[in-house]
C-alpha cells in the first residue's frame, strides 16, 4: 500500500473516496464536518439523519458525493466524544473505513486530516494523527492470502492511501511521521506473515534465512549458529528440546550498530518454537494448528531488528533467536531429564510442553555475555497468561522497576499495553526441584509467574523484563485491526520503547 500527503482542498481529492473523520456532540459534530457542509450543505444533515449517524465511536457512514466532490463516494467515520479522543481513536477509525473501502473493492482513498476538535484534550498532533491513520488503514487492511489459489484475483485491496491537510500545518512532521508508520507497519507485517506460516515451511533453517534476508537488505548484521556450534558452546536447553526433531535447531544472532562507539546495548531474545507439539507431554489436537505461532516472539524481535534498523535508531541493539521444533520421536527429551544450559545451571524437565523457558534459559544466559544496559524477552510462554490477562494485556515480570516503567509507557502509547504481574519469592517454592538447580513448572498456580522465575534464574545483574505474550500475540478472534491469527503484537511496543530510550543523554 502506497502512502502520500498533499496539501489542498476538498476540490483535490481526487481518489476512489474521501474518508472524514467527525466527533461526536454539538460543536465537535459540526467542527469536524465544517468542510463538507460547505460542498453538500443542508443535504449533510438529512443524510446524516438517515443514516442515524452522530460520530459515536466505531460507526460509519457511507453515501455518494453525486459531483459536489472528485472523489465519487464519501466514508465518515465517527471518533465518539472529544474527550476520549487518542490515537488509538484514529487507528480503529481508519482501520473501520479502510475495510469498508476495500470491501467496495476501492483502490485508493483519501483520508481528510481533522482541525482542531473543541473539548479534545489528550488528541494527537497533525503529525500523530497522520500517523495512527496510517497505522490503523495498512494494519487493518492486512490479510493472509499466500496459500489461496481460488478465486486470488478476486480479493479486494486497497493499493493507495493519501493524507489531505487543508491547513498544510507542520507538512514536515507529517511526511515524517507517515514515513515512520510505514517503516514500522511493513515491519509488524513481516512478524505476522512469518506467525502465519505454517510449521512445513517455517522452521528454524528458514526463519534463519528470513532473518539474514532482512539483515541484508536493511544493514544489520546476522548470523546463526549450527548444531556443532551449539554444542561447542553447552546450549543444552535449545538442544533437548530439539531433540525429538528432524530438522536441526538454530541460534539466531542478529546485531545492529556493533562497531558504533558510545551507545548502549540492548538484547531482545524472542522464543522461536516454530512448531510445539508438547513433545511427550503431547497437547491435545483441538487448536494444536496454532502452535505455528510458537514462535511470535522470534517474529517481534525480527521485524523490531527490521525497524530500528531502517529508523536508524541511535542503540546498539541486540537480537538472539533460539528456534528449534518440539515434536515427537524415539530421542525425544523425556520427563525427568536435566538438562545442562549455558553456563552451567541445571533444570529438572517435569513437563515437556514446558520448552520454550528451556530455550530461553540458554538465550539470557548467552545474552549477558554483551553486558547489555538490558533484556527483553518475549515468549508465547504460558496459557496461564492468557487465562489471567486475556487477549488485550500482555504479562510483564522483571527485575527493574525503571524499565517495566518504560515498557508501560510504550505500550499505552501504541496500545500494546503490557500489565505486570508479581515474582514474590514466595513463589520460587513451586519450581524448586530434588536433582537440580531449578525444575521447569510449578504446577497449576500462577503459571506464568513460576516460569517467569524459572527465567529469572538465568539472567545476570542488568535490568531485565519478561513479555508473555501467548494471549496478545495469537488471537482467536480478530480485534480493529488485528486479523485472527498472529498478530505481530511487541514490534511497536519495542520500537516505541527504543526510540523514546535513544531521546535521553544516557538512554533512561
Amino acid at each position: 500500500m502506497k502512502i502520500s500527503y498533499q496539501k489542498g482542498t476538498l476540490k483535490s481529492s481526487r481518489s476512489d473516496a474521501l474518508v472524514v473523520f467527525a466527533a461526536e456532540g454539538g460543536k465537535a459534530l459540526d467542527a469536524t464536518l465544517a468542510p463538507l457542509r460547505k460542498s453538500f450543505g443542508n443535504r449533510l444533515g438529512r443524510i446524516l439523519s438517515l443514516e442515524d449517524f452522530s460520530g459515536k465511536k466505531n460507526t460509519l457512514c457511507t453515501f455518494l458525493s453525486e459531483g459536489k466532490l472528485p472523489a465519487p463516494r464519501v466514508l465518515v467515520a465517527g471518533l465518539g466524544a472529544p474527550g476520549g479522543i487518542g490515537p488509538e481513536t484514529f487507528r480503529r477509525a481508519s482501520s473501520l473505513a479502510s475495510k469498508k473501502a476495500r470491501d467496495l473493492g476501492l483502490k485508493n482513498i483519501t483520508f481528510l486530516l481533522p482541525g482542531e476538535i473543541p473539548g479534545a484534550t489528550g488528541a494527537p498532533t497533525a503529525a500523530g494523527t497522520a500517523r495512527a491513520l496510517a497505522e490503523g488503514a495498512i494494519l487493518g487492511t492486512y490479510r493472509f492470502d499466500r496459500y489461496m489459489t481460488e478465486n486470488r484475483s478476486d480479493r479486494k485491496n486497497l493499493a493507495a492511501i493519501r493524507m489531505l491537510s487543508l491547513s498544510g500545518r507542520d507538512q514536515a512532521g507529517i511526511r515524517k511521521a507517515l514515513s515512520e508508520a510505514d517503516i514500522i507497519c511493513r515491519a509488524v507485517m513481516l512478524a505476522r506473515d512469518l506467525e502465519n506460516t505454517p510449521g512445513n515451511d517455517l522452521y528454524p533453517e528458514t526463519l534463519a534465512a528470513t532473518a539474514r534476508a532482512s539483515g541484508a537488505k536493511h544493514g544489520f548484521r546476522v548470523t546463526a549458529w549450527d548444531e556443532k556450534r551449539l554444542r561447542q558452546t553447552g546450549f543444552g536447553g535449545l538442544l533437548a528440546v530439539s531433540s525429538g526433531s528432524d530438522r536441526p535447531p538454530k541460534f539466531i544472532i542478529m546485531e545492529l550498530n556493533g562497531g558504533v562507539k558510545n551507545l548502549e546495548t540492548i538484547v531482545l531474545v524472542g522464543k522461536g518454537v516454530t512448531f510445539d507439539s508438547g513433545g511427550i507431554s503431547i497437547k491435545p489436537p483441538g487448536g494444536m494448528g496454532e502452535m505455528k505461532m510458537d514462535m511470535s516472539g522470534a517474529a517481534a524481535v525480527i521485524g523490531t531488528m527490521e525497524a530500528a534498523s531502517r529508523l536508524k535508531l541511535p542503540v546498539h541493539l541486540v537480537g538472539l533467536v533460539p528456534a528449534t521444533e518440539n515434536l515427537l520421536s524415539g530421542s525425544s527429551m523425556r520427563p525427568g531429564d536435566v538438562v545442562t544450559h549455558y553456563g552451567g545451571k541445571t533444570s529438572e524437565v517435569d513437563n515437556t510442553d514446558a520448552e520454550g523457558r528451556l530455550i530461553l534459559a540458554d538465550a539470557l544466559a548467552w545474552a549477558s555475555t554483551y553486558k547489555p544496559s538490558a533484556v527483553i524477552d518475549l515468549a508465547t510462554l504460558t496459557g496461564a497468561c492468557v487465562v489471567a490477562l486475556g487477549h488485550h494485556a500482555t504479562g510483564m515480570m522483571g527485575n527493574d522497576e525503571v524499565l517495566m516503567a518504560e515498557l508501560k509507557a510504550a505500550g499505552e502509547k501504541t496500545f500494546e499495553r503490557v500489565w505486570p504481574l508479581p515474582m514474590f519469592e514466595e513463589y520460587e517454592k513451586q519450581i524448586r526441584s530434588d536433582i537440580a538447580d531449578v525444575k521447569n513448572v510449578g504446577g497449576r498456580w500462577g503459571g506464568a509467574i513460576t516460569a517467569g522465575l524459572f527465567l529469572k534464574k538465568f539472567v545476570g545483574k542488568h535490568p531485565w523484563v519478561h513479555l508473555d505474550i501467548a494471549g496478545t500475540a495469537i488471537l482467536e478472534e480478530p480485534l480493529p485491526y488485528s486479523p485472527r491469527g498472529g498478530s505481530g503484537v511487541g514490534v511497536r511496543l519495542l520500537v516505541e520503547f527504543l526510540s523514546a530510550r535513544g531521546k535521553g543523554p544516557d538512554g533512561r
